[in-house]
């Protein structure tokens, strides 16, 4: 079944794209609760129409998104957790801390676009990727310190 995203997805794609779901998780989950549409003939105009008219200000958007990330370059941030002696912190570290110390240097940054490879559990630095853009993406290093 191929539907149309009406907003971005994580692990399935972003807004207006075209892409293959089986039929349970379209009609089931997508289409009910507002995040596709059925991918027929009509809603496919529709949707080339409203990407054509929207494309300049998606280049905005994208231009924005750039900027975003020469701006943050090699930023490193810095998260204070309790630790026991070994390094071992309580419980692990969050995409919401990490945008939270972003927001404290200035960049807004939701949550939901920052993407942990494993929630760190330790004492060190990390590599964290921002998903800024449907194609534009950054890593930044987090250093996690014991309080």
């Amino acid at each position: 079944m191929e539907v149309i995203l009406k907003q971005d997805v994580l692990g399935l794609g972003y807004k207006n794209d075209i892409v293959k779901v089986k039929a349970g998780y379209g009609n089931n989950y997508l289409i009910p609760n507002g995040y596709a549409l059925i991918a027929n003939d009509s809603n496919k105009r529709l949707v080339n129409e409203n990407v054509r008219q929207a494309a300049h200000k998606a280049a905005k958007v994208k231009q924005d998104a750039e900027a975003l990330a020469g701006r943050l370059g090699e930023l490193t941030i810095e998260i204070r957790t309790k630790a026991g002696e070994t390094g071992k912190i309580f419980g692990a570290v969050t995409a919401l801390q990490i945008a939270d110390a972003l927001k404290a240097k200035g960049f807004d940054i939701d949550r939901k676009k920052v993407h942990l490879k494993e929630a760190p559990k330790q004492i060190g630095t990390y590599t964290v990727g921002l998903d800024l853009h449907k194609e534009v993406k950054h890593e930044i290093k987090v250093n996690v310190v014991a309080e």
